[in-house]
């Protein structure tokens, strides 16, 4: 107990006092003299050493407590300390010592009550009353021991919760850093290439890439400025790509992308977000492995989950760079749609190349 001392000093007080009020209705019972009152104060101050010596303090206080009935003193206010001390042991998970020492100490109350007093008591409740109070006072402790575990173990869960949370938020800024430098500095990449490539032969084309160029970075520096703050600030973040952005992806992308949404409808925002990047991802690769192939982007809201199809006509990525990597890329992509229960395929086709995502919706959105 944090309190310790000023427990301590009550339970002190209160033994001492009530001890010589219950005199007066014990008055075949010694009065309470100045050995009584330092017997009455054993418990107490053994309180103040029970964690730097929990044997000993319990053992003291124990043998106070009998040999404060033995000088034939008053019943009642004496039994504070040893019942406080017995609790505590228990508590704290001593249980053989607490069971030894309860056990010795109902030993000496039923020899003592039973042969020792000027009246003694006889009989089995006699006996069972002493040895409840007792099996009493451990299943407390115990009760109490139960509640501290369970405390410090949804204590430690919580934390452990906590620290997965911020891990996973840590991964999620990782990606989200990939797919935005990735998308876009490709982008700057080819249209770099394509304004070198044009400087001389056409110029208005070449201005046009420039542009391009220009968008890209802009709005590279924006989603850059926006993770960064949210890392800073430990604020919570709000999603910075949705599908509602796709056509300001589709037109800076540089390719002949066409773009269909059959019967689109607002979806939560985890979903949303991991849609816009595998679209934004898909592109990526296209403008990277298939320059200047026509790309088509489908996403279909089905009742149960959203269908994202992107293919193109080009070349495409090589088949053994779609399997290359961990967390970047295609398997970027497939750990998103993993993570909301869904699935994700890539790979070459006839015309060119296909990535398909089924992402499923949750109920609330059906």
């Amino acid at each position: 107990m944090r309190k310790t001392p000023y427990f301590a000093l009550v339970v002190a007080v209160f033994q001492v006092i009530a001890s010589q009020g219950a005199y007066y209705g014990q008055t075949d019972r010694a009065k309470v003299d100045a050995t009584a009152i330092v017997l009455l104060l054993v418990g107490p101050a053994m309180m103040l050493l029970r964690r730097r010596f929990p044997n000993t303090s319990l053992a003291l206080t124990l043998v106070a407590t009998c040999l404060y009935l033995w000088g034939g003193y008053p019943y009642g206010p004496v039994f504070a300390s040893p019942i406080i001390m017995l609790f505590q042991t228990v508590a704290e998970g001593r249980r053989k010592l607490a069971l030894i020492a309860s056990g010795l100490t109902t030993v000496f109350f039923l020899i003592y009550s039973t042969w020792l007093v000027n009246r003694p008591s006889s009989g089995l409740w006699h006996v069972l009353a002493i040895v409840a109070v007792m099996a009493l006072i451990l299943a407390a402790g115990e009760l109490a021991r139960y509640q501290r575990q369970g405390r410090a173990e949804r204590a430690r869960v919580a934390e452990e919760e906590s620290r997965r949370q911020a891990s996973e938020e840590r991964l999620t800024m990782a990606q989200e850093l990939h797919d935005v430098l990735a998308h876009n500095i490709s982008l700057i990449h080819v249209q770099a290439s394509t304004a070198l490539h044009l400087m001389d032969d056409d110029p208005s084309q070449a201005r046009t890439a420039l542009t391009a160029i220009k968008g890209a970075s802009k709005e590279v520096l924006g989603e850059l400025r926006s993770v960064l703050n949210v890392l800073r600030e430990g604020a919570p973040r709000s999603p910075t790509a949705g599908l509602d952005r796709l056509n300001d992806l589709v037109e800076r992308s540089g390719l002949d992308v066409s773009l269909e949404q059959v019967e689109a409808r607002p979806l939560p925002a985890q979903v949303e977000r991991a849609a816009y990047r595998i679209v934004q991802e898909s592109l990526t690769n296209a403008a990277r492995y298939a320059p200047g192939s026509r790309v088509s982007v489908r996403l279909e809201y089905l009742p149960a989950e959203l269908i994202i199809t992107v293919a193109d006509t080009g070349a495409s990525m090589p088949a053994v760079l779609a399997e290359e990597g961990s967390g970047n890329g295609i398997p970027g992509m497939r750990e998103r749609a993993s993570a909301l229960g869904g699935t994700l395929t890539a790979g070459p086709t006839n015309t060119g190349y296909t990535v398909e995502a089924r992402l499923p919706l949750p109920e609330e959105t059906q």
